[in-house]
């Protein structure tokens, strides 16, 4: 063995021989500090009770001796499993998956796990996933679901954070939203500054607050608009649901809307392919927007303008809520803001 090799393994903490596995003490000999020190820096409880120098000679001794806490033993402690329940309708899109990495990103942080859990039945009743939710988790985060529905899963004992979902509706530990409403409000100012006054509202058949705020927030903006006419079509939220809806809402010539307000950005490549087959110009016909900023608003051509919702912030601020409920804080209740992002499918109306 090479002499830099030698002086790097010497430099390393050992745990003693015979040890099966590195305890605490190791790491507070390692670190020259107490086990108390070790419990408050790994148990994510050091701030404001040891220097950040010391948590992170700490952390390092525990990661050069690979030590990892028996959680076990800290449930029955603390009464804590440190793991986290994500609930969203399903991964058919990117969106949700960006809500996931954000909130295990600061489920990490905190030495928390996230366990996701797609619910087949999207917006009905979620089946709770393990033998009893109750027992192996310490809360719940569900992203754009009905209160109702998550009942089997948290029950009255889990603290519950709902994720784009009325504040006021059912009794969870806290909300976090996006401004959906002022998204509604950026599309659209934009439209009406272009001069469009007759419009196609492509909304998502599924009965959840977030779509229903859209709807209800369109249709204030434009009565407030005179001269403004808006139509509205449901559809699933899949491309060729959206293709039917839009063909029978434009199927007559002579009384088309020249913008459609798409609730997401797949209901508008839907919007996109009837246009095409009606023979219709994007945007010199027909101005089109979507919400959510997918990946797929940048592959369709004209590339979609559409409002941008940080996933991954979502995720994030659902994650701190629940935490602040863990730990008997407030949680933020303030909105996420979103913004419009304007691109091709967008313009006047050929008619002026």
């Amino acid at each position: 063995m090479c002499a830099v090799h030698q002086s790097r393994r010497k430099s390393r903490p050992t745990v003693a021989r015979g040890s099966t596995r590195p305890t605490s003490r190791d790491v507070a000999q390692a670190a020259q500090v107490s086990q108390a020190t070790v419990s408050l820096v790994l148990g994510d409880k050091w701030q404001g009770r040891v220097s950040a120098t010391t948590a992170e000679r700490v952390r390092q001794a525990a990661r050069d001796l690979g030590y990892r806490p028996n959680l076990a033993a800290r449930h029955l402690r603390l009464g804590r499993t440190r793991t986290v329940l994500l609930v969203v309708p399903a991964l058919t899109t990117e969106f949700f998956a960006g809500v996931y990495t954000g909130a295990a990103r600061v489920a990490a942080e905190h030495g928390f796990g996230v366990v996701l859990y797609p619910s087949p039945e999207g917006v009905g009743p979620a089946r709770d996933p393990f033998a009893s939710a109750q027992a192996a988790l310490d809360g719940v985060i569900a992203s754009s679901m009905a209160a109702d529905a998550l009942t089997a899963i948290s029950g009255d004992q889990l603290p519950l954070v709902m994720l784009d979902s009325d504040p006021a509706a059912h009794p969870a530990a806290a909300t976090v939203n996006l401004d959906i409403a002022d998204g509604i409000h950026q599309i659209t100012d934009h439209l009406l500054h272009l001069g469009h006054r007759h419009y196609l509202h492509l909304a998502a058949d599924i009965p959840s607050w977030t779509f229903h705020l859209r709807a209800r927030e369109l249709a204030a903006r434009l009565a407030a608009a005179p001269g403004t006419t808006l139509r509205t079509a449901p559809a699933p939220i899949s491309i060729d649901g959206a293709l039917t809806a839009t063909l029978t809402a434009l199927h007559n010539p002579h009384n088309r809307p020249t913008a459609v307000i798409c609730d997401d950005d797949k209901l508008a490549a839907g919007a996109y392919k009837a246009a095409r087959r009606l023979g219709l110009r994007i945007p010199d016909d027909l101005s089109v927007t979507g919400i959510d900023d997918l990946a797929l608003a940048g592959a369709l051509d004209p590339e979609l303008t559409t409002v941008h919702l940080d996933a991954e912030l979502f995720g994030e601020r659902g994650m701190h809520a629940l935490l602040a409920v863990l730990d008997g804080r407030t949680p933020d209740a303030q909105d996420i803001p979103v913004h419009l992002i304007t691109r091709g499918s967008t313009a006047p109306p050929h008619t002026l």
